[in-house]
This record gives structure tokens, sequence and C-alpha cells, in this order.
């Protein structure tokens, strides 16, 4: 039976013994072999249902804590379905109007929004077809705020939800007629609310409960591959990979150069003295024969020799790989020009150069159409230049995250279980300024069990204490220091 009964009631368009039809719903989620969840966490949620004329108030089922009482107000986090005549309920999340209590751990926790949030995302990627059917608010403790207009205005059908009950609403699914997918929808959000009260689905439905979770984890860090990066940089011509170290973003650009551009590329590196003269071009040092030994001469940076070589092969494309872009002061750097980097300018850009700096541009630099730049940014250096807003709208940017699927082909159980259980820490209980944070898979690649716990406390062990010495993870602290002592015992 499982979430057949469940589904009827959404779908049913109708609040004919409404009661009743939820509580029978309810009861056949639990127990083996039909329901999803084991039957002691049918004592983990109570039924709130009541009998109500559609003109009389706002309808609504919820699956609540079982402190409550059985009537009146309640408080604490809950699944909700609010029935309208002939339409599929509108289901989601939602915080009691009496408060968080007792719940307020799980709502204030940085992972329980994280979730959602992925969750909302992926319904919308997945079944949205360019319509929104999922929303979810940023900090589900936030009670003060409302549903956004924009979204109300394309629900119109619940607007008296919205108005009962908009502040408290912090993630929703607008059904359509297809079951199919409000199934997901509502194991997505169930399966998520009873891991919040420490049960996961029963064996026969645990495959299909991490098939869900697997696709909407994909909102949550998504995975970008090689391909798509590159045909990012024909459209935009200037991309930036950005993402926590260890993720591999300075191997997938070399890799572009190598394979996607047939090696007609050049890789540089940014540091903090990397200045205008080193990028653009500007005056250099030259010996000659005079008492001084030396003079100063225009020498071409390595933009304008990245541009000169790509203009010179205008049939193929050329790639300059800029790594740790953000190393450098971007907006000295990059001088007046940030004005060429423009990937589809309406008429040709040019900037007027202060030297001759011969051919085959003397004193005018533009950029030819074949040039790509690529840059890539570790998000976890705290020390170096933010990016700032000019730059960063000329730049397509693609986020790099770890990859679980990578360290279970080229790790092993310990490395692998590892990278699970630091991985699960950052998703819960980082804030999003510590999220990007999150060690990549590449310290986690160690295939041999034997050498595993050395390869993780030289390795990842520094830089988690470099993390907790700078401050970076001090929300969380006790847990990564919990996760290092763990590693000094294996």
């Amino acid at each position: 039976m499982g979430l057949e009964l469940l589904l009827e009631v959404i779908h049913g368009g109708s609040m004919d013994h409404w009661h009743e039809r939820n509580e029978k719903a309810l009861a056949s989620l639990f127990g083996s072999p039909q329901g999803r969840y084991p039957k002691p966490a049918q004592e983990k949620v109570t039924l709130r249902a009541p009998e109500m004329a559609p003109d009389s108030g706002v309808p609504f089922a919820a699956y609540i804590h079982p402190s409550n009482p059985p009537s009146g107000p309640y408080s604490g986090l809950s699944f909700v379905m609010f029935p309208v005549p002939e339409q599929p309920c509108l289901i989601g999340m939602v915080v009691g109007t009496q408060g968080l209590v007792p719940d307020e751990a799980v709502l204030g926790r940085p992972g329980h929004a994280r979730k959602m949030q992925a969750i909302c995302n992926w319904l919308n990627g997945k079944f949205g077809a360019g319509s929104q059917v999922a929303w979810a608010k940023q900090d589900p403790t936030r009670v003060d705020l409302n549903v956004p207009k924009e979204v109300r205005q394309k629900w119109p059908a619940f607007q008296s939800v919205f108005e009962r009950y908009g502040q408290v609403l912090y993630a929703l699914f607008h059904p359509n007629s297809q079951q199919s997918t409000t199934e997901q929808a509502v194991k997505a959000f169930l399966d998520v609310m009873f891991a919040e009260r420490g049960y996961t689905p029963l064996a026969n439905c645990s495959s299909d409960a991490d098939a869900i979770q697997a696709k909407w984890f994909e909102y949550l860090m998504p995975t970008v591959r090689r391909g798509e990066v590159s045909s990012l940089l024909n459209r935009r011509r200037y991309v930036i990979i950005q993402g926590p170290p260890g993720t591999g973003k300075t191997r997938m650009a070399c890799e572009i150069v190598a394979t996607d551009y047939a090696g007609f590329g050049q890789s540089i590196q940014f540091h903090p003295n990397t200045t205008y003269e080193n990028f653009v071009g500007g005056l250099n040092p030259v010996s000659s024969g005079g008492e001084l030994g030396f003079r100063f001469a225009p020498k071409p940076g390595f933009l304008m020799e990245a541009a000169a070589k790509a203009l010179g092969q205008p049939d193929r494309r050329f790639l300059l790989h800029i790594d740790e872009i953000n190393r450098a002061d971007l907006g000295k750097v990059l001088g007046e020009a940030i004005y060429l980097l423009e990937a589809e300018p309406e008429s040709k850009r040019q900037i007027e150069l202060p030297y001759d700096f011969g051919e085959p541009f003397h004193h005018t630099l533009f950029l030819p159409e074949n040039l790509h730049i690529l840059g890539t940014m570790n998000s976890a250096d705290r020390s170096i230049a933010i990016v700032d807003i000019a730059v960063r709208r000329r730049f397509g940017f693609v986020d790099l995250w770890p990859s679980m699927k990578v360290v279970e082909e080229l790790g092993c159980e310990t490395t692998l279980k590892a990278f699970q259980e630091l991985l699960s820490i950052f998703v819960e209980h980082a804030s999003e300024d510590a999220f990007p944070l999150v060690p990549g898979h590449s310290y986690f690649l160690e295939p041999a069990e034997e050498r595993a716990a050395e390869t993780l406390s030289v390795n990842l062990a520094p830089l988690l204490e470099e993390y907790l010495a700078q401050g970076y993870v001090s929300g969380f602290a006790e847990s990564i220091r919990s996760f290092l002592q763990w590693l000094r015992v294996l």
C-alpha cells in the first residue's frame, strides 16, 4: 500500500471524511511489508486534520510533534497538506504557529534548511518544465518573513493559505496532475522529517530512498563535467571554476587545455605580487651595451602574448588558464583591460596602450574572438582578494564540489567512511560562508587500506586544523575536533 492512501488524499480534490482518510493514510506509512518507515516511527508524529467547511477557515492536515496538545495551536516542525476543491493539495513543511519548540535545534541547524532548499531546487529543475513548482525559505526560523509575493501570485488557489500561514511555511510543493511527481516530493520531505526524528526508511525502501536523496543531493553539490565547462567557454569565452580545495579545479583546467583545445593554450598562476605589467604589459629592464648595463623597454604580458598567439591562428581556439586567479588584486592587474572582457560586445573593443609593444598590437590591444580565458579559484582561501562585481559580471562562474562517486571509485573503505562522515558534518552544521570549505575528494583517494590512516593524517588533518586555527569552522568546531580525534585512532 505504501503512499497510495496519502497520494489519494493529496490528489482527491475533496474534504469528504477528511480526518478519517488522513488517519488511514498516516497509519499506512508504517510497518513492513507495505509501509515505508518502521513501526516505532509512528510514535514520533501525531495527526492534526480537523474537519471543517472550506468557508470556515483554512483546512489542513499535518503530521506534528507528539508533545503538542490534541487540539488548538501547535509548535515545532510538521509535514502539512492544504486542500482546495477540485485540485491537488499544496504540500510542504511548516513551523507551528506557537513557535519552534521542541524542534528549535533542528530548525536552527543549517543542514535542515540546506536540504529543503536542495529538494525544492530539484523539484523545480526536474518537474517544473520552466515553471516554479516548489519554494523553500532560506532560514525556517524567520517566522517574520512571508512567502514571497512572486510565489504567492503564481499559486492563486492558495491565497487563503498564504494569508493565514504564509509566515510559518518554509518549504512548499505545488503538485500538478501527475501523482508520480507528487510521490517523489512527498518521499523527499517525509524522509528528511523522519530522519530528523531518528528514523530512516525500511530496508525494502532504502534503495528508493537513497536514489531520491541522490537526486536532490545533486542540487546541493552539483556535479560539473569537463565538457560542460568547455561548452560554457564556447558561449561565454571567460569562465572561472571555483570550489573547495581538492576538488580537481586545476586538473580539470589542464585537461581542458590538453584535450578540448588540443594543447593550444597556456597555464599561468596568479599570486599577490602579480602586476598589470606582468599580465597586460609594461616596461621591463633589458640588457644594453651602455654603462648602466640595462635599459627599460616595453614587454608584453601574459594576456597580450596569449592574444597574439590566438590572433596568429584564427581558426583555432586558444585557452589562457589562470590558476588561483583570485590570489592577485584583479582590479589592479586588469586595469583598463577589464573593458575588453566582454563575450559578445556590440562593437569591437580595444584599449590604447602607453607604449609601442610591436607586432601585432603596437599601441592598441584587443582580444580576438578565439581567445578564451579560464580561471580557477579556491573558495577556502580567505586571505586573498575578493573578486569584485565588475569582474564577476564578465566571467561565467562554475562551482566544482567534492564527488562521492570519485571517492567510491578511487578510494578505499576507510577513506570513503571518512569522506561520508566529514561531508555529513559540513552539510548539517556549516554556515553558508563555511560550507564552500568542505574538503574535496582528492584528500580521500588513497586506494590502499593499509595507508589510508597515514594519508588522512598527513593530508586532511592539517587542513582541518588550519580551519580551526583561523576560526573558519567556529560554528561547529567541536564536530571537527571529534572527527580529528577519530582520525588519530585509525
